[in-house]
Parts: structure tokens; C-alpha cells; sequence
């Protein structure tokens, strides 16, 4: 199986530095359009196909984000493995700003967005979703941020709140009380939708604060202002992470995440919603 690489990039990262681009696509999804133009290009001597997520000019909010045609468009371009990068806010004392957390687990408090399935019509699939992120990949990542000597977390889970306002200081103490590490707006739905894509995915999550359970409260300038020292420890784990690339055949089930997931008797499904999940569902029909 030939192996591509896809990076979705968060808050501050909305290019890849040295990438020499090759084309800019928009593909077509049943889902609508993705946040913008996926670039594909070579990086390090790897092919890698990079997508910011709040599209240029960061001008989309987290529960505005076609998440759906975001993962879809890098399933159609061929990308097998996808790395996530958001900022976050830290229920932690140890995790402190400008340090990175490789997250390996979520707790969903969403409750606007609905569309965290590819499957909304003619068919039931049930994913196992115990452990979110691929554990080849998060494995990587550690062993990486080792040989760098950087500051970061190996695990981590993350609390993923609807947005677009940050938490009210009652919430964030109480998210801190359940003993939550991480805290953002969309990581989760990433996770979900490349776990059903069956590409191998893990997150990197870039703290900038410490949510509102101290005394300083989180705003936009808190984030930017800490945002630095986190970009420049991600840059690197991403370049190493690349120049790496592929890796050994993992022994995860990513990619066969939606065998025995389709309960719907194939039969009964019509040639018109086959042909809208063939591209995940093809080798199950």
C-alpha cells in the first residue's frame, strides 16, 4: 500500500514553511466544500498534502467548519496517515503554555454539530471509538519529541466544547475537576471522521493558556501572545516527522476501522447512496 501524508493545520499554522507546491486543489465532496484549497506538494523530499482549517485568513469558526468535506477531500486525494494540529487551553499545572500534548483520548460537550459522520442517510455504521488516535502515530510523535528534547506531554485527553466563546470560569473549574488535560473546539470531530475515512490520525495540541480556571481568564490576545514557543516546538516535531516518513506497516486496525462497523444489509441499500459512499465503503459492499 503506497502511503501519503496529510497535515491539517489550526490557529498559526495556515501554511507549510518550505513546501514547494505542485497544485492547488479544491476536490469535489457529497459533503459540500471543504474550508479551502488543499495544497499538494513535496516537503523534506515527501509528498504531503496540507489543508489549513479555518481556511485563509483564519475567517471560519469551529462549529462552522466543514469538517466532513475537510477529512473527505484528503481521503479522495490518497492521504493515508493525517496529523491534526490545534491550540488548546490546559487544565494543568505541569502542562504550561508553549508546551505541546500528544492527546489520545476526547470527551465530547458539543452540542450544536451534527454532522460527525459521514453515514446520515440509508445506512447504519457503528465505529469503535475506545482509542481515538492511532497508536503507530502517537508513538511516533513521543518518540520524536524525545530525540528533540522539547517540552511536551505524551498523553493526554481532550475536552472538545462547542465554541465559539471560551468557558465561563465555573465550566473550566469543573472540566478541570472531571480530570481533564486539554481543552479546544476541534480536534474531536477530526478524529472521529478519519477514524470512519480508515486513515491512521493523531493529534498535536499546541497549549496557549490556561482556560479560565485561574485567575487570569483566556482571550484572544492570551492565546496569540503564547502561541509562539508552541509553533516553534510543533514545526519541528512536524519537519522530523516528515524527513521520517513512512513508517514501518503499522499493527493498528485504522485501516480496516469500518470492518463489521456497517450493520445495513448491502442489499437494501440504494445504487444512489452506494455510489455517495463508495469511496469508504467500496471494499464492504
Amino acid at each position: 500500500m503506497q502511503y501519503k501524508l496529510g497535515i491539517i493545520g489550526g490557529t498559526g499554522i495556515y501554511d507549510l514553511e518550505g513546501i514547494k507546491v505542485r497544485e492547488r486543489v479544491l476536490p469535489d465532496t457529497p459533503y459540500g466544500k471543504a474550508s479551502g484549497e488543499f495544497i499538494i506538494g513535496e516537503l523534506y523530499g515527501k509528498e504531503v498534502v496540507f489543508l489549513p482549517r479555518h481556511g485563509k485568513g483564519h475567517h471560519i469558526a469551529p462549529t462552522f467548519i466543514n469538517y466532513r468535506a475537510n477529512i473527505y477531500g484528503m481521503k479522495r486525494l490518497g492521504v493515508t496517515h493525517l496529523i491534526s494540529i490545534s491550540a488548546v487551553g490546559s487544565f494543568k499545572d505541569e502542562l504550561n503554555p508553549g508546551s505541546i500534548v500528544f492527546v489520545d483520548q476526547y470527551v465530547d460537550r458539543t452540542k450544536e454539530r451534527v454532522h460527525d459522520t459521514f453515514f446520515d442517510e440509508g445506512v447504519a455504521v457503528h465505529i469503535a471509538f475506545a482509542d481515538p488516535v492511532c497508536p503507530s502515530l502517537h508513538a511516533k510523535l513521543i518518540e520524536i519529541a524525545k530525540e528533540l528534547g522539547i517540552d511536551y506531554a505524551p498523553w493526554g485527553t481532550y475536552l472538545n466544547i462547542e465554541g465559539p466563546a471560551f468557558s465561563t470560569r465555573a465550566e473550566s473549574r469543573l472540566y478541570r475537576s472531571w480530570g481533564m488535560d486539554v481543552i479546544g473546539m476541534t480536534s474531536l470531530y477530526e478524529a472521529k471522521l478519519a477514524r470512519e475515512a480508515e486513515m491512521h490520525f493523531a493529534p498535536i495540541a499546541q497549549v496557549t493558556d490556561c482556560d479560565s480556571w485561574k485567575e487570569e481568564s483566556v482571550d484572544v490576545a492570551v492565546v496569540l501572545g503564547n502561541l509562539g514557543k508552541a509553533l516553534t516546538i510543533t514545526r519541528a516535531v512536524i519537519r522530523k516527522f516528515i524527513e521520517e516518513f513512512p513508517y514501518p506497516a503499522s499493527s493498528c486496525a485504522c485501516e480496516t476501522a469500518l470492518r463489521g462497523a456497517l450493520v445495513t444489509d448491502p442489499a437494501v441499500i440504494p445504487d444512489l447512496l452506494k455510489k455517495k459512499y463508495e469511496l469508504l465503503l467500496n471494499k464492504y459492499l
